[in-house]
């Protein structure tokens, strides 16, 4: 019997939830600027041409902040491009996902689509292809009030207000061989305290993201890191992670246990940021963005999508438009929920990517927009998960992986807000054929009764939300969970995500 057991106590806490942890990324790729958040002949655009349709489901969703402009776009990104009078700004090659760029959508038009969905500003600069003088820039054209000459080219181009960008990553996956510009982690380092320098410089309450390893498998992780850190360590907050998953060769089992992959990759990475500030006896903590992370079929990108041809630069095609199943969310789910164990230093996250490009909203030319199945994880715990993450006790069977060796058959973590009078428990279920009885006990939590309890699941765990059946699944009451005294119980079906909500 698949069993597990929980203890919720707020007097044992992880640390507090930043609201930057549910963050997103919008980058000039495939669809998801153009025909995706802009589309300026669409039924529900408003008077600056984005889709009103899809600013509704991003408020939704709950994104606190988004990076921009990437990705992997920004290494070749000119940003005095994306600024000034449209019919002015010139069309470029990109040549990190060989599109052609408008610019018809730049700096002024993604900061008012940021105002209208209630999110935050993060910027990415180009230490690819270009460097510090060109932040710099960059910064004063975006910060600066005015009296100077890129303060004031801001304001004839009809921002009188700075921007007022706070967290900025310099550069991006600047470890990886595919990247414009890529160079060693002594090289980066070196140019990342430089900028980081020269921006403090000019605004010293700026937020800096070193680029970390673009993911744990690649050659250099664990010394990229430390090389970078030893240059950087004083000049920059947060060092960043990008990961993503994908079921590889049928095997479902290793797939639903994602998350036990990116546990291990945020703990090394801690581990090598903590070391170096050991060996520099420094009293500052480097904490983590975790600014690119999602299920991405990457395969199936090198075998199908990938553009090519000297004379073949489409505009917007379509790209890295996954469809997600419900094992596609679980999955999803729990990499939500590692994310929050770690809520003491992970203080930054940015789901990759928002709309049409590997994302939680899809949509089509003309028509309608769609919520795809992990759209509904990333909302409710965006919706839930306030005040502190509990150092949930828990204790449950295990199975084998081909991949991650034994891991655990069910996987939580619980958030809890004393002010408000309201707690949260986030529960996975891997295992592909039996249900999971929990018990949670919930002594500590005075007071708080259950309100409700949702589950995503289905008989078929590849099901999805498509044009055809934009609704195929969702969210659905899970009626198995109850209190009684100080004890919840709730039984979880095979393969599955669920949220519980507590309050006074």
């Amino acid at each position: 019997m698949n069993t597990a057991h929980l203890t919720l106590d707020p007097h044992f806490t992880v640390g507090p939830i930043n609201r930057r942890l549910f963050g997103s990324f919008v980058e000039h790729l495939g669809r998801c600027v153009y025909d995706g958040i802009y589309e300026p002949g669409h039924a529900t655009a408003d008077s600056e041409g984005f889709r009103e349709d899809v600013i509704a489901l991003v408020q939704e969703l709950g994104v606190s902040a988004i990076r921009y402009p990437g990705g992997n776009f920004v290494s070749g990104f000119r940003w005095e491009d994306s600024v000034g009078p449209r019919e002015d700004r010139p069309v470029r090659l990109d040549l990190a996902w060989h599109s052609t760029e408008t610019n018809q959508v730049g700096l002024h038009e993604f900061s008012s689509w940021l105002e209208k969905v209630g999110s935050e500003f993060m910027l990415a600069v180009n230490l690819g292809t270009r460097g510090t003088l060109e932040a710099l820039d960059l910064l004063e054209y975006t910060n600066i009030d005015k009296g100077t000459a890129l303060a004031d080219r801001r304001m004839g181009n009809g921002k009188a207000d700075p921007f007022g960008v706070k967290m900025w990553c310099l550069g991006n996956e600047m470890d990886g061989p595919w990247q414009l510009g890529h160079r060693s982690a002594e090289d980066y380092g070196k140019l990342a305290s430089q900028t980081a320098k020269a921006m403090r410089q000019l605004d010293p309450s700026v937020e800096l993201v070193a680029c970390g390893s673009s993911s744990a498998a690649m050659p250099t992780f664990g010394e990229w890191e430390r090389t970078v850190l030893t240059h950087a360590y004083d000049d920059v907050d947060y060092i960043s992670c990008h990961a993503y998953y994908e079921e590889k060769n049928g095997d479902l089992g290793s797939f639903l246990a994602s998350a036990v992959d990116m546990d291990r990759f945020i703990e090394s990475v801690v581990a090598t940021a903590d070391h170096v500030k050991a060996v520099r006896g420094s009293t500052k903590t480097i904490n983590i963005s975790f600014d690119e992370w999602n299920v991405w079929y990457i395969e199936r990108y090198h075998g199908v999508d990938k553009i090519e041809g000297i004379d073949n630069w489409p505009v917007a095609p379509r790209l890295l438009e996954d469809r997600y199943s419900v094992a596609d969310a679980v999955v999803f789910g729990n990499l939500l929920i590692s994310l929050l164990k770690h809520a003491d230093r992970v203080t930054s996250a940015s789901l990759a990517q928002l709309v049409n490009v590997i994302a939680p909203i899809m949509t089509e030319p003309g028509g309608p927009a769609w919520r795809q199945t992990t759209f509904y994880p990333f909302a409710l715990t965006s919706r839930l998960a306030q005040g502190s993450v509990l150092e949930v006790k828990l204790n449950a069977g295990t199975y084998d992986t081909a991949v991650y060796g034994n891991v655990p058959l069910v996987d939580a973590v619980a958030t809890h807000d004393a002010d408000a009078g309201t707690a949260a428990v986030f529960l996975v279920n891997r295992s592909q054929t039996e249900e999971a009885t929990v018990t949670i006990d919930a002594a500590g939590l005075e007071s708080l009764r259950l309100v409700d309890a949702q589950t995503l699941s289905d008989d078929d765990v590849y099901a999805a939300n498509t044009l055809a059946e934009p609704e195929r699944v969702g969210l659905a009451p899970n009626s198995s969970a109850s209190l009684s005294g100080d004890t919840i119980t709730v039984t979880l079906p095979p393969v599955s995500w669920t949220a519980l909500s507590l309050a006074r």
